[in-house]
């Protein structure tokens, strides 16, 4: 079951299941299958660096430790910035929901780095003020986190040509400005070009 996410337009809600686009629902996929000498399929091992151990799936595990290498459970760790301040961790908007109330630029939307998309499927008719809104091109920006975590991605609100709504999930990029100078390339013809005296002698080797 597509996941809800809860909007709020204007005082009204809407609920909108997300199905994601990905590379095999546009373009389709290839599954390609190994199978050993008898037709039987063959798994992926790993091995190991002592040249003879293999580990198969579900062999290997993550595991955190601490300074001193004792064992440290998940829920027991925080997230701290580089000054070792802590992060206060930020919520699922599952859980929380959006109000469209930010509206985006075009060369906002543009100046980030899209990374998923979802489809939005309203559960019922969205408010009309909202659907004449992205039809006429406006695009609405909020914090957006799947599962929770220390940052939100930004996420953009808007319509596509074919009527569809779209949620667009990123991050800015990040593009430092050099400058205008421009290094001047220099060409010589080959009566300006300085001649090589010392050249190497082929004939001498």
């Amino acid at each position: 079951m597509a996941k809800m996410l809860t909007a709020e337009f204007q005082g009204q809600e809407v609920q909108l299941a997300l199905e994601k686009i990905d590379r095999t629902k546009l373009y389709g996929y290839i599954d390609t299958e190994v199978v050993d000498e008898s037709g039987k399929p063959c798994e992926l091992a790993t091995l190991l660096g002592d040249g003879h151990s293999l580990v198969v799936q579900g062999g290997t595990g993550l595991a955190y430790l601490s300074q001193d290498g004792l064992w440290l459970k998940k829920p027991d760790l925080r997230p701290v910035d580089r000054q070792g301040q802590l992060i206060t961790p930020v919520r699922s908007t599952f859980d929380t929901g959006v109000k469209l109330e930010q509206q985006a630029s075009l060369d906002d939307y543009l100046s980030h780095n899209i990374h998923l998309i979802y489809q939005l499927v309203p559960e019922e008719e969205p408010p009309s003020a909202l659907l004449g809104a992205l039809r006429g091109g406006a695009i609405y920006q909020f914090p957006f986190s799947y599962r929770g975590g220390v940052v939100a991605n930004a996420g953009f609100l808007l319509m596509g040509s074919d009527g569809n709504i779209f949620l667009c999930v990123g991050t800015p990029t990040d593009i430092e400005f050099i400058g205008l100078q421009a290094t001047a390339a220099v060409v010589l013809d080959e009566e300006s070009a300085p001649v090589e005296e010392d050249m190497l002698d082929f004939s001498m080797v």
